[in-house]
Formats: C-alpha cells, sequence, structure tokens
C-alpha cells in the first residue's frame, strides 16, 4: 500500500497559456474548513482574476473519514476542480488544498486545453513542496523515576522511536508514537529491567519527511 504524503508548506507558481495566466497555490489544510479557509482568502486577495477553482483532501484523525472536494468556480464543467484534484491524488496527498487562479488572455483554450492548464498549474507547484510521509502510530506512555527518564528518553531517541512529550509530576511520564508497539514495549523492559510496562492509550498521526 502507498503511503499517503502531505506538504511541508505552501508552495506556489504561474504559468501562462496563450496569454492567460494561471496562479496556483497548494499549502496544507489539517480540515475541511481550513481549506475553505485559503479558497476564500484567495478569492478575496486576487478579486481580479476571472476564476478561482480547487480542490482538496482531507484526512479527519479523529474517525480517518476522508473528504475530497472540487469546484470549478465557473469554467465548463469537469475542466478545472477535477483535473487539479487527480493531481492531489496522483501525488497520494492528503491533509492539501490547491487553489488556481485565473486570468483570461482573450483566447479560449476548449474544455481539454483547460483541464491540462489547470492540472498543470498544481503539478508545476508541487515540484517546488518538500513531502513528509503520514503514519498513522499507536500512542504509549511511560511512568519513570526521575533519575531515569533522562537516560530511557535518550535510548529510546537513540533507537528510532518518536517521542511526542515528557511531563512531570510525582514521576516522569514519557509520551511516544510508536510504529511497533510491541516492539517498544520490549525495549522499554530491556531498559528498566521490567519494572516499566508502557499503557497503550490511543492513536496519532505523525509526519516524517518522504
Amino acid at each position: 500500500m502507498i503511503p499517503l504524503r502531505t506538504i511541508a508548506g505552501r508552495v506556489e507558481c504561474e504559468i501562462e497559456i496563450k496569454k492567460s495566466r494561471f496562479v496556483a497555490v497548494v499549502d496544507r489544510a489539517a480540515a475541511e474548513a481550513d481549506a475553505r479557509v485559503l479558497i476564500d482568502g484567495a478569492r478575496k486577495a486576487d478579486p481580479a482574476a476571472g476564476h478561482h477553482c480547487s480542490a482538496f483532501i482531507v484526512d479527519a484523525s479523529s474517525t480517518d473519514q476522508r473528504i475530497e472536494r472540487s469546484n470549478d468556480d465557473g469554467e465548463p464543467s469537469g475542466t478545472a476542480g477535477i483535473p487539479m484534484l487527480e493531481v492531489l491524488r496522483g501525488h497520494h496527498l492528503t491533509n492539501v488544498v490547491a487553489v488556481v487562479s485565473r486570468y483570461f488572455g482573450g483566447t479560449k483554450l476548449g474544455t481539454g486545453g483547460l483541464a491540462r492548464a489547470y492540472s498543470g498549474a498544481v503539478t508545476e507547484a508541487l515540484t517546488g513542496a518538500a513531502f513528509l510521509i503520514r503514519e498513522r502510530r499507536e500512542i504509549l506512555t511511560l511512568e519513570l523515576d526521575h533519575a531515569e527518564v533522562g537516560r530511557v528518553e535518550s535510548e529510546l531517541r537513540g533507537h528510532g522511536v518518536l517521542v511526542v512529550g515528557t511531563s512531570y509530576a510525582a514521576r516522569a511520564v514519557l509520551t511516544v508514537a510508536a510504529a511497533d508497539a510491541d516492539s517498544v514495549a520490549a525495549l522499554v523492559a530491556s531498559l528498566t529491567a521490567g519494572r516499566v510496562a508502557p499503557l497503550r492509550s490511543g492513536h496519532m498521526y505523525v509526519e516524517i519527511p518522504d
């Protein structure tokens, strides 16, 4: 199964086809509301453009529900939003939104030309993106004596375990995101002579460089 990816941050580009300008913005979006804020923002920031076509894909971490939407914004049906969405799908992206603003140059491009232009603008923008792999991992919490938490945390990080939180009260608590919970539990047992057993407390998504 091909892992899902997202982008590290906002990317932009501009292409020109037969004197029509296509300005593309691709950005992160953790939820549908975030995507719509960026789309509305592009429309307000650049009202001179004749069309602000869009596509987005988001996965809700709490429900694992995927939401995909596209909008042709007045262009002929199927010539803008869907081609843009297909580019995002083809890059195996999630939690991402793309907006392409078009400035008409006086020459009609036809339905095929429009589809190629809108998809091409998103593709070109993504050439400048840094990609992150999005992985679902199990959350483990470890209660430790204050005197040993530093050593255990260092060993866990040295073995590639992602430590996502440390808190201090009567005892220290480490929170880790485990790709293989059983292996992490075995490592913790080895590091603490069997005195500490991690508590499994749900799942979270992490992003690591592709």
